[in-house]
C-alpha cells in the first residue's frame, strides 16, 4: 500500500468525516471556456493565508497604543531584519485580497453560480467580502499616522450619519467622542480577534459548501467535460498561487509600504484625505450627492442607498427569480454591468480628483 493511501486510511479509521470526505475525494471541476474564473476563489484564499502569516509576524513587534504604535511600526521597518518587507507584503496583500474577492464575486454573479442549491455559498461569499473590507478599515488606523488618523475620523463620521444605530456604532468604534487611544485599541482587537473569528467561521462554511456541492457550471455550458479536483485542478491552483506570491513580493520590493508622519489629533485635517481605494466609490458618492433630497439630508440618503445595495447583493440568489428557474434574464445582467461600471467609474474619478488637487 502506498504511503498516501496508508495515511488516508489512518485518518479515515480515526476521524470519519462522512459525506464531506467522500465529496472531496471524488470532486471534479467542470472544464469550459469560462473555467478561468474558477481560480479567483483560490487566489483569494491564498492571499488570506498570506495576510494571516504576515499579520502574526507584525504582531511580534506592534504595540497597540497611541503613544507607541507609530514608533513600534517605525522600529519594525528600520531596525528589524526584513521587517519593512513583511509590512509591505501585508499592505499589498491586503489590497490584492479585496481585489481578488471583488473579481471572484463578480464572476460568480455573471456566471449565475448562485442559483439553487448554492444560495448560501453566495451569501457566505458576500459576507466574506464585507469582512475583508472591515479588515481593511480597522487595519488602516493601526500605524497611527496622519493619513490613517484623519481617514478613520472621516469614516467613523460617515457611520454616525445612520439614524438610531449610527451614533451607537460611531461611539462603539471610537470609544468616545473622537478618534483617540481607545479607538486604536478597539480597532486593534477588532482586527486581530473579532474579525478573524468571523472570517474563519464564514470561510470554513464557504469551503465546506463548495466541497459538498462542487463548482457550478454556467447556464450556457452544456458540455459535461470535467477534471478531478485532486491533483489536476489543485496543481493548476498552485501555479496561480506561486505567480501571485511572486507578484506580491515584486510590488513589495519595488514599491514598499511607507509610514508617513505620526498622527497629531490636534492638527488641522490635511487636504485630500481619502480612504483606501475600495471605499473610494462610496466616498466620492457622498461628496457628489446633493445636500438635501426630498427634504432629507443628502448624506443620509446616500448612506441608506449604499446599505440597500449591500443588502440586495446578499439577497441576489432570491431576487434573481429567472436564474432560480434555470434561465438568464437580460435585466439582471444589465443591473450587474451598471453597478460594476458605477463602482469603477467613481473609483477612477476619485483617484483622478485626488491627483489633480
Amino acid at each position: 500500500m502506498r504511503l498516501a493511501e496508508r495515511l488516508r486510511e489512518f485518518f479515515r479509521q480515526r476521524y470519519p468525516l462522512g459525506s464531506l470526505a467522500d465529496a472531496a475525494a471524488h470532486k471534479t471541476v467542470p472544464v469550459h471556456r469560462h473555467s478561468f474564473w474558477y481560480y479567483w476563489g483560490g487566489l483569494t484564499l491564498f492571499l488570506i493565508a498570506i495576510q494571516i502569516a504576515s499579520g502574526v509576524l507584525l504582531l511580534l513587534y506592534y504595540r497597540p497604543s497611541a503613544s507607541e504604535a507609530f514608533e513600534s511600526v517605525r522600529f519594525l521597518m528600520t531596525k528589524v531584519e526584513f521587517g519593512w518587507l513583511v509590512r509591505s507584503v501585508h499592505a499589498w496583500a491586503a489590497n490584492l485580497v479585496i481585489f481578488c474577492a471583488f473579481v471572484h464575486l463578480a464572476s460568480v454573479f455573471f456566471l449565475k453560480a448562485y442559483r439553487p442549491p448554492r444560495e448560501l455559498t453566495w451569501v457566505t461569499g458576500a459576507l466574506l467580502l464585507f469582512l475583508l473590507m472591515g479588515f481593511g478599515f480597522t487595519g488602516y488606523l493601526l500605524p497611527w499616522n496622519t493619513l490613517a488618523f484623519f481617514a478613520t475620523k472621516v469614516g467613523t463620521e460617515i457611520a454616525g450619519v445612520v439614524p438610531v444605530l449610527g451614533p451607537i456604532m460611531q461611539m462603539f468604534l471610537r470609544g468616545g467622542g473622537d478618534v483617540g487611544d481607545v479607538t486604536l485599541t478597539r480597532f486593534f482587537w477588532l482586527h486581530i480577534a473579532i474579525l478573524p473569528i468571523g472570517l474563519l467561521g464564514l470561510l470554513g462554511l464557504h469551503l465546506a459548501m463548495i466541497q459538498l456541492q462542487g463548482m457550478s457550471k454556467p447556464l450556457s455550458v452544456k458540455d459535461e467535460r470535467a477534471i478531478p479536483f485532486f491533483p489536476n485542478f489543485l496543481l493548476r491552483d498552485l501555479i496561480g498561487w506561486v505567480l501571485m506570491l511572486g507578484a506580491v513580493l515584486a510590488v513589495s520590493v519595488y514599491w514598499p509600504a511607507t509610514l508617513g508622519q505620526k498622527a497629531d489629533p490636534f492638527a488641522v485635517t490635511p487636504a485630500g484625505i481619502a480612504p483606501e481605494w475600495y471605499f473610494l466609490w462610496m466616498f466620492q458618492t457622498l461628496k457628489l450627492f446633493p445636500s438635501h433630497v426630498l427634504g432629507l439630508e443628502g448624506e443620509l440618503v446616500a448612506v441608506g442607498l449604499t446599505g440597500l445595495a449591500g443588502g440586495a447583493l446578499v439577497l441576489v440568489p432570491w431576487l434573481d427569480r429567472p436564474a432560480r428557474a434555470g434561465r438568464s434574464f437580460w435585466l439582471v445582467r444589465l443591473i450587474g454591468v451598471a453597478g460594476l461600471l458605477y463602482i469603477m467609474g467613481m473609483t477612477f474619478y476619485a483617484l483622478w480628483i485626488g491627483q489633480h488637487h
